[in-house]
């Protein structure tokens, strides 16, 4: 795991997440890491459902598509 030090975070900043995380139980370290962790997981799931709905819009508009491994497979036997 890596550390991280950051320079110059605004004072309210700082203050918010001392809040929280006192609210929680926690540290300041560890509500920083839940913060941010949190935040990369939000963000990959976007991504992920995002993805997962262009998919499915794309299948019911054109069907599923083949695989074409063994088309190209041939035709690059073809042109030699």
């Amino acid at each position: 795991m890596a550390d991280v030090k950051i320079r110059k975070l605004p004072d309210h900043v700082v203050a918010h997440h001392k809040r929280k995380a006192e609210a929680a139980g926690r540290s300041l370290e560890e509500e920083l890491r839940v913060f941010l962790t949190e935040d990369v997981m939000a963000k990959r799931k976007y991504w992920s459902d995002r993805l997962r709905k262009t998919r499915e819009k794309i299948r019911k508009r054109h069907g599923m598509m083949s695989d074409l491994t063994e088309i190209i497979r041939e035709e690059r036997e073809r042109l030699g």
